[in-house]
């Protein structure tokens, strides 16, 4: 039961659907609100709230409906509803209800489709559609719709699925149509054509695109295409054309990051070993251009990328003895790369000495990337500690990602009853799990070691909010009831659960 405002406005109705528990009870409140209030009307944000409730517990029928709802409502709504949407139907594998759900937009009371284009754009391309007719369609009927507000990055989307295939030649292709479609490559653009090109041998090709980039958007000299140049340079060293490179840098700092003159002289690359070779063209296109934290950042987060730890940790350095402060996302690339490593416990050190050396103040993004590394080296108790400094740091709250990420790292070391407690803080901040999985793991981990009174309080919060368990844990219930440790008002709660199990599943058909 809930307690009625005399006046019903869409804010008060989001933020009462936001606090239940059982997404059921929240559709039958959205429901509700037109009949007993005639004259409120739903809009766009109370049905962004309760397609958001539907689509996290994998209600997708009942989502199915509230969207067919919206549109004969014909409420002004956000991009984002259908983003939401679209990405719901693809982790439930139904990618045709997702093409199908975009391609009705002109049906809807919406005005920008550009996140949700791309958002399909990129499934489509992710899951191997993109040899298929589907991507290439989509992308020829709406790249141009007045509805898709940028096209750069639709093209880049499909100039980075056929670099991936090892098919830079046709992604070559479509950048050198750009202008006849009145669309201009940015950073991103020559960034990931140089490394495709690069991959699949194709040198000649990639040295006329950097020579295309010098005079397209290289003009003033940035420090952030320092990462585009090193990927030529390099690959022209690796397969024995140093005496090329070493030409071609020296056109990079001169066009390119419009170095000073006296950055030319006195530079000799040409003796030593290709390491110590590549080592100094790294340094060069650091320091020939002007210093600039762009280009430090830039440089020492592709190293990063690479796993190249050591190159990156000298660059770093570097940025920081010249007086220049690295950014969070530099550190989180450090850290996202020790934990590729599996040296999450370095990786503990840049959140608890360096950033705190470097004034620079870690995000909850930044810890979710340790507390990912941790888990995953089966530190999960360590991770957990994290939660304490995440709550003293102010402005740092942990979020459902936290969350969910030490349950499954507890769980996957059989530390159900520490990932109970963990999934209990997760309930009271109102974070709700996704699906039925968290439940039915921990249920049936709990009744494996012992612990079935904490079972059943979790098996009674998975009923609360309108999940079933599937046969595994009925089984390990059941089988944890037949024991004598057990007494008779655990069996009578397991009775009553079943039987408001069964009132559910008809609901839910």
């Amino acid at each position: 039961m809930i307690r009625w405002p005399r006046f019903l406005t869409p804010t008060q109705l989001s933020q009462i659907i936001r606090d239940q528990k059982n997404p059921l009870t929240a559709l039958q409140i959205f429901n509700e609100a037109t009949s007993r209030f005639p004259n409120y009307r739903h809009n766009g944000p109370v049905y962004s709230t309760i397609i958001n409730t539907l689509a996290n517990s994998g209600l997708l029928p009942q989502m199915k409906d509230v969207i067919h709802q919206m549109k004969q409502d014909s409420c002004e709504c956000k991009d984002s509803i259908f983003t939401t949407a679209i990405k719901t139907y693809a982790k439930a594998g139904m990618l045709d209800e997702a093409v199908s759900l975009f391609k009705n937009l002109p049906q809807f009371n919406c005005v920008n489709w550009t996140e949700s284009f791309l958002t399909l754009l990129q499934i489509l391309v992710k899951q191997s559609k993109f040899d298929e007719s589907t991507a290439h369609r989509l992308f020829i009927e709406n790249s141009n719709a007045w509805e898709v507000k940028t096209r750069i990055r639709s093209l880049n989307v499909l100039i980075g699925a056929l670099c991936r295939r090892n098919r830079s030649d046709l992604a070559l292709q479509i950048f050198q149509e750009m202008n006849d479609q009145c669309c201009y490559p940015n950073k991103e653009t020559y960034r990931v054509l140089m490394r495709g090109l690069c991959e699949d041998g194709r040198l000649n090709e990639a040295t006329h695109l950097l020579y295309s980039m010098f005079w397209r958007i290289s003009q003033k000299g940035s420090g952030e295409d320092v990462v585009v140049y090193r990927t030529l340079l390099e690959a022209l060293c690796d397969n024995g054309h140093v005496e090329e490179a070493v030409e071609i840098l020296r056109k990079v700092l001169r066009k390119g990051l419009k170095a000073p003159k006296r950055c030319l002289q006195g530079l000799d690359l040409e003796n030593g070993s290709l390491e110590e070779i590549k080592c100094s063209i790294n340094q060069a296109l650091i320091r020939g251009g002007v210093p600039s934290l762009a280009s430090y950042s830039a440089m020492a987060v592709d190293f990063y990328s690479e796993g190249n730890i050591d190159d990156a940790n000298k660059v770093f350095e570097e940025m920081r003895e010249r007086g220049f402060r690295p950014l969070v996302s530099t550190y989180e690339a450090k850290i996202r790369a020790l934990c590729r490593e599996g040296r999450a416990d370095v990786a503990a050190r840049v959140i608890e000495e360096e950033m705190v050396e470097g004034n620079c103040v870690p995000t909850v993004g930044t810890y979710n990337i340790l507390l990912k590394g941790l888990c995953h080296e089966r530190k999960s108790m360590r991770a957990v500690g994290y939660l304490d400094k995440m709550a003293r740091q102010v402005g740092c709250v942990a979020d459902k990602e936290t969350y969910s990420v030490l349950v499954d790292g507890l769980c996957w070391e059989g530390r159900f009853v520490e990932a109970s407690k963990v999934f209990e803080r997760m309930l009271d901040r109102k974070y709700w799990p996704c699906g039925d999985t968290v439940f039915n793991k921990l249920i049936r981990g709990l009744c494996s070691v012992g612990r079935i009174y904490e079972a059943f309080v979790l098996l009674e919060e998975m009923v609360s909010q309108g999940k079933v368990p599937d046969g595994s844990v009925w089984n390990s219930l059941v089988a944890a009831v037949c024991t004598d440790e057990v007494d008779d008002f655990v069996g009578t709660t397991l009775e009553q659960l079943t039987n408001s199990c069964m009132n559910l599943e008809k609901e839910l058909t």
